[in-house]
């Protein structure tokens, strides 16, 4: 009996296997540069439809193991079968989507593809891992994490501009969040020991730190104008997209892969920043934090200017922010030869 239990399950494991090599592939391979015509919305279309064909043939897969009798080794073999089809069907149509339709569609693309993969792997897993038993509470989760990685497919940008839109607004939310948090840490009483004892009579507290001087406090206000001009950068470069970004050629779908490019290291600069006003305040640290968002904003304005969804009007704010990240950086670095 164990014989022909793990008879039936070779297949499966076979499957595994090539599952786990073609989405390797996918995560490190290129697209093929079309040739001919490239039709976006036949690509869109073909991927729906090779997505909806993975996801019947991962739970005619998950059904098929879920209750006796279980399948034989010849019937495993044909649905591991037509399932490794589908998959290498679904990889196919990925690889048509040429970068010259942009970087950042692509990426999306390819990250919800591997997730596809990587949920049926996680299937298979579990149907080897408890063979030939009854439906378990893991294999329902990850046949619906399954369907779940499919469902997602709908909702993908169709097009660059759409792409560019939707990763801009996951950093404008990761800077609002850093934005408040630090906000957050202000507002919470100065020193918990303020009332208790005198800096004079005892000499520096023990505590120090864990909360932030008066001049602790004046320099954080003005680094927070430096990350409000980020936010600020990145809301106004997104309306901007949303009005003006184009797709009709491919210098305009580079461009925009460029703005998201400058617009990606605007975040993790933020939380560099934030993370060192936390008492106690290394002010050499700042001090390097905040030169460094500075060069980032003013090279990311810079890349704004010279694309094409930066209108005439759209100078306005551009010279605004560029004069404010000058302002907030000239007054936290008089603050430092205030310190020194």
């Amino acid at each position: 009996a164990d014989n022909s239990c793990t008879d039936v399950l070779v297949p499966l494991r076979n499957l595994s296997n090539a599952v786990k090599c073609i989405g390797d592939r996918i995560k490190d391979g290129e697209s093929n540069e079309s040739c001919g015509t490239f039709n976006l919305s036949n690509f869109w279309e073909a991927l729906n439809e090779a997505v909806k064909i993975t996801s019947q043939e991962a739970t005619k897969l998950s059904l098929a193991f879920s209750k006796s009798p279980f399948p034989s080794e010849e019937e495993c073999a044909r649905l591991a079968e037509t399932c490794q089809k589908s998959i290498l069907g679904l990889s196919t149509i990925y690889y048509w989507l040429p970068k010259s339709e942009g970087i950042t569609m692509r990426k999306l693309v390819r990250e919800a593809t591997v997730e596809v993969l990587d949920g049926v792997v996680q299937l298979l897993d579990v149907l080897l891992s408890a063979p030939l038993q009854s439906l378990s509470q893991e294999q329902l989760m990850s046949t619906g994490g399954v369907w779940a990685s499919c469902d997602q497919f709908t909702l993908l940008p169709k097009d660059n501009c759409a792409a560019v839109l939707h990763v801009l607004s996951s950093y404008i939310g990761m800077v609002k969040d850093a934005l408040e948090e630090m906000n957050q840490a202000l507002a919470e009483p100065e020193d918990p020991f303020s009332d208790v004892l005198d800096d004079d009579e005892f000499g520096a507290r023990g505590n120090q730190d864990t909360y932030w001087s008066e001049s602790e406090r004046h320099l954080i206000s003005k680094c927070l104008g430096l990350i409000k001009a980020s936010g600020a950068c990145l809301r106004k470069l997104s309306r901007a997209v949303l009005k003006n970004g184009k797709v009709d050629t491919a210098e305009k779908i580079s461009q925009l892969d460029d703005l998201v490019d400058a617009a990606r290291e605007i975040s993790p600069c933020v939380d560099d920043l934030v993370l060192t006003l936390y008492p106690p305040v290394d002010c050499t640290a700042v001090d390097q934090n905040v030169s460094k968002l500075a060069a980032i904003l003013k090279k990311a304005l810079e890349i704004i200017r010279s694309c094409h969804v930066c209108l005439e009007g759209d100078l306005v704010w551009v010279q605004f922010l560029e004069g404010a990240v000058d302002h907030n950086l000239q007054e936290v670095k008089s603050l430092f030869e205030g310190f020194t």
